[in-house]
């Protein structure tokens, strides 16, 4: 009996298949949903493309927190689509990395962005809802393509108006001018707890309208934590400064009231330029203001003459007339106190502020001794 042998008919690969495996040999990836590599493009935009995803797909398996993403859109129609969405990303919204970039824009119910202004000094915020983004959408691209950077705050609706989180958005763009297509890449972050917290600040009065500042109740706030962490032991040293503007009264008689303000405003912009993340700067009340760091009292006298010198040399510039500016500070740290208290800390750097004024001003004075 004649046994045949059976052949096995060799299997179809599946398109989609056979373009991840030429994907995978090309460029090393396994995993990939945009348009780019499989498109008509460049070789230059594709390898590009390959490694921002190669370098997303290894942080987005950390779980640092983060969500790393990679948008593109052409530069005629302003279309917008993802090349990678980190996994959390789709988790939130439940779809596919093609049906993300129309899910997501649909989702932002308020679009924030945060800057400095020349006049009004300190942060300033520009607040679009859905309805006024759908209008201007081509122009925000538009601006990010040109400033080379994303930095935006979106309110996310999850399904309806009490289930929402907020996410900042951090990214570059890069222009591929043959190919005629953007490439954003950056990460968002869940920032809701600290916009609840800044929207319920503003709503109960607690930042200084003119300069945008904490105003002294939350200073006494501040102080009132870190009197308990340095009793605790929790944090080695702090320091506590006050800043007063030099001659200001005679600003205000030579150049009126306006320039005063503009003074107030940008000076305020000056001193949180030049704070660290972690450091709190303050109106206390008229012309003078406060800081709040972390440290001892060298590193505060540090802290100190970085602002004053800063402000010694920025030009103050009201429609064209130059106002010259300097501060004085006074400044103590929470070891030196015997008796620890927001009266003794406040009143103590008060002390060495009237002294800083008597020795003639523009200076910093940490010592309650002449020497």
């Amino acid at each position: 009996m004649l046994h045949l042998g059976w052949r096995a008919r060799p299997r179809k690969i599946p398109e989609k298949e056979e373009n991840m495996s030429k994907l995978e040999q090309e460029w090393g990836l396994s995993h990939y949903s945009g348009r780019i590599l499989n498109g008509d493009y460049s070789h230059g935009l594709k390898k590009r493309i390959a490694e921002l995803v190669a370098a997303f797909e290894v942080f987005d398996s950390t779980g640092i927190p983060g969500i790393p993403y990679i948008t593109a859109w052409n530069h005629d129609d302003n279309i917008m689509w993802y090349e990678f969405a980190g996994h959390e990303f789709i988790q939130l919204f439940s779809c596919n990395t093609h049906e993300l970039a129309g899910v997501f824009r649909d989702a932002v119910v308020d679009h924030r962005v945060f800057y400095w202004a020349e006049v009004k000094a300190g942060i300033q915020e520009t607040v679009r809802s859905q309805q006024e983004l759908s209008g201007v959408r081509e122009g925000l691209r538009a601006e990010v393509a040109e400033s080379g950077t994303v930095e935006a705050d979106y309110k996310v609706s999850l399904g309806s108006e009490s289930n929402y989180i907020w996410l900042k958005d951090k990214g570059r763009i890069e222009n591929f001018t043959d190919d005629r297509i953007f490439v954003s890449s950056g990460f968002l972050t869940d920032v809701t707890n600290e916009m609840v917290h800044k929207d319920l600040l503003e709503k109960i009065g607690y930042f200084d309208n003119l300069t945008g500042l904490p105003n002294r109740t939350i200073m006494h706030r501040s102080l009132e934590l870190k009197i308990a962490e340095f009793s605790r032991h929790h944090v080695d040293d702090f320091i506590f400064l006050l800043m007063d503007i030099d001659n200001f009264k005679k600003v205000n008689d030579t150049y009126g009231h306006l320039v005063g303000d503009y003074v107030l405003s940008t000076l305020a912009q000056v001193l949180t330029s030049w704070k660290r993340r972690a450091d709190e700067i303050g109106r206390f009340g008229g012309e003078e203001f406060y800081g709040l760091a972390l440290g001892d009292i060298v590193e505060g006298n540090e802290f100190a003459e970085r602002m004053r010198q800063r402000v010694e040399v920025t030009p103050f510039v009201f429609q064209g007339q130059k106002i010259p500016l300097t501060i004085s500070i006074g400044l103590v740290a929470a070891s030196e106190l015997q008796s620890l208290s927001e009266e003794n800390i406040i009143e103590a750097a008060d002390r060495r502020l009237y002294k800083a004024k008597q020795q003639g001003r523009n200076r910093v004075v940490c010592l309650d001794s002449d020497k």
